[in-house]
């Protein structure tokens, strides 16, 4: 049996603005700075092996603070727990969106990361996760665009709620199935 927690790094100044970020990588704001030290503090309460973080700095900026007010050990970062790959959308926004490529921009092939792909990179991280840290409760700082399809895998159905930043999903492994046991859970940013 296996625990994962899946965090949604903080509020980024492109998450205000509207961007897409991808694997661009940004900084979080002053706000998502905030969200991270609220989840944190929610965290205290539990026990928690350890972080394992996307290796983007707004991922890894959310792992520090939860790491350092918890005290639950920041085992590392991953570049397979990275944000999709958006190819041409990223640094866009919807209007530049709408403006360079039309209102059916979605329908268009412009470069973005296949959810195959993506599920490849989580498949071999998952592997090794689970060898390593077997029995154990991990939480994954990481990327709505990456956490969503991912859940999806695990739980075979889909996320039907928008991912909020520094939410807080938990799912078990038990046996052979992954039971949800928390989803999308923003009741630490109540204050804000």
């Amino acid at each position: 049996m296996i625990t994962l927690g899946f965090i949604r790094h903080g509020t980024t100044e492109w998450n205000l603005a509207g961007r897409m970020q991808g694997q661009m990588d940004t900084e979080l704001a002053e706000v998502g700075v905030f969200q991270a030290q609220q989840l944190a503090k929610r965290l205290q309460g539990e026990l928690w092996n350890g972080i394992i973080s996307s290796d983007l700095i707004r991922a890894k900026q959310t792992a520090m603070t939860i790491s350092e007010i918890t005290g639950t050990p920041l085992l590392g970062t991953d570049k397979r727990l990275r944000e999709r790959h958006f190819g041409e959308l990223e640094g866009t926004t919807l209007e530049d969106r709408i403006g360079r490529w039309g209102e059916n921009w979605r329908e268009l092939e412009l470069g973005m990361e296949s959810d195959e792909l993506l599920l490849e990179r989580w498949a071999t991280f998952l592997e090794e996760l689970e060898q390593k840290h077997r029995g154990q409760r991990i939480l994954l700082v990481s990327h709505g665009g990456y956490i969503a399809p991912v859940l999806e895998r695990l739980l075979g159905k889909p996320v039907d709620s928008h991912l909020h930043n520094t939410s807080l999903t938990i799912v078990e492994h038990v046996e052979s199935e992954w039971l949800c046991k928390l989803l999308n859970c923003t009741t630490h940013l109540q204050e804000i």
